[in-house]
């Protein structure tokens, strides 16, 4: 007697999507963690920027210099909390204290909406937090898929992140009338709670699917072990991951850039702060939903036919075009279009590539190596890039400089991601 057939629809969706019938129910809870995270997310996003611009444009550089020394000072605690709780819990650990500071913010955002104080620390604290959460999301994914599986499924499930984006700013337009910025707020814990429940599903998900007899379930129980700095000191020790820092850095540094013109432009151009989240809301929706529709068709073929590197490097090349068009245009209706091709970019390309490149190193470098090139080393490019801009923006009398310097910054952009996407390759074979 032969074996049954799967059903027709499990088939088209196996071959449209690349998911197996087994696979199906992991993909699932991937797409509701990120849906829900990045729903929780993009709410805030647009609140972050409204209080970023109400300190003042003048004061950016030093917002970004805050939000690094917070990163480096938060560190220590993540590290302790990684070595020593058991890796399936970590997300839910660190998950609910970013709630519990969510509902503090709330209280203080609703008693004082105009401390420029209160603001300030919101836009720090979010900032810190947001790279954190989404790095943590993206370790469990890459503990618990092999790099073969990452290919095919890495793009399907950052889909649900981008259907949350798309979400998540219209949630905060629509509601920020409503609740205010308080109320999106408590909204915005209730989503990041239901993300990491998803989070210890899949951990329960491999253990009933283990990758290879020689993976035993008891492994995701214990605790990585180690010191609160092994992440740091793992990057410094292997040149892989420090051109995974580098690829960051210079990612970082073509995002800052762009920021500050966002910021500039958003400042000039709608000075009513309701106004400015609608804004950052719509444009966050056209970024979101250009995402989705690639990484559900596009992304996870080109990695599986191309490989990793094509996904690293295609949109530094397009930066580098963008950057020069903004030096000989510098008009509002430029730079959106170089900005959602960034931002779109960077989610259905640039990320999932370079999550699959944490698919073949070990355990504890997926949460703490790459927790610290995500936050610390992310964090310290912004920094740095957001004190060159500004320098550069002082320098009246030169305003396309740099938008030429961030063009040699993408094409260096472009290189680093050509060579990891080679070492990558090496270490799968």
């Amino acid at each position: 007697m032969s074996a049954p057939h799967p059903p027709h629809h499990a088939a088209w969706l196996s071959r449209l999507f690349g998911v197996r019938p087994h696979e199906a129910p992991a993909v699932a809870a991937g797409l509701a963690m990120f849906f829900l995270l990045f729903t929780g997310y993009f709410m805030l996003r647009p609140v972050r920027e409204t209080m970023g611009v109400a300190g003042g444009m003048d004061n950016l550089q030093w917002l970004f210099t805050g939000t690094f020394v917070a990163t480096v000072a938060v560190l220590p605690l993540y590290g302790w909390i990684a070595s020593r709780v058991a890796r399936r819990t970590i997300v839910p650990w660190v998950f609910g204290l970013v709630v519990a500071s969510l509902l503090g913010f709330a209280a203080s955002l609703t008693l004082q909406p105009e401390n420029v104080w209160a603001g300030r620390a919101f836009y720090i604290w979010i900032s810190v937090v947001n790279l954190l959460l989404i790095s943590l999301a993206w370790s469990v994914l890459a503990d618990v898929f092999a790099s073969a599986e990452a290919k095919r499924l890495f793009a399907l499930i950052a889909a649900g992140a981008s259907a949350g984006g798309l979400l998540g700013p219209l949630l905060a337009t629509v509601l920020v009338g409503v609740l205010g910025h308080g109320g999106l707020l408590v909204l915005s814990a209730l989503f990041i709670a239901g993300s990491s429940a998803m989070a210890l599903w899949l951990h329960r998900w491999r253990d009933l699917h283990p990758l290879d007899s020689a993976e035993m379930p008891i492994q995701r129980r214990q605790p990585l072990g180690g010191n609160p700095f092994a992440g740091a000191t793992a990057v410094f020790r292997s040149p892989y991951l420090l051109g995974i820092a580098l690829f960051v850095v210079l990612l970082a540094t073509v995002t800052t850039f762009l920021y500050f013109e966002q910021a500039r432009f958003v400042a000039e151009l709608f000075p009513d702060r309701e106004r400015q989240t609608q804004v950052f809301g719509l444009i966050d929706t056209v970024v979101q939903a250009l995402a989705i529709l690639t990484q559900l068709f596009l992304t996870g073929r080109i990695a599986q036919r191309l490989g990793v590197g094509v996904l690293l490097v295609g949109v530094p090349l397009v930066m580098a075009f963008g950057f020069l068009w903004l030096a000989l245009a510098p008009v509002f209706a430029v730079f959106v279009v170089v900005m959602v091709a960034r931002r779109a970019g960077e989610y259905a390309f640039v990320r999932p590539g370079r999550e699959m490149l944490y698919t073949v190193v070990p355990a504890e470098q997926k949460y703490k190596a790459k927790n610290f090139i995500d936050t610390v080393v992310y964090r310290g490019g912004d920094a740095l890039s957001a004190w060159v801009k500004r320098l550069l923006d002082l320098m009246g009398e030169h305003p396309a400089l740099a938008m030429f310097i961030g063009a040699g910054v993408a094409l260096a952009w472009a290189g680093t991601g050509f060579v990891l996407g080679r070492a990558q390759r090496r270490r799968e074979a």
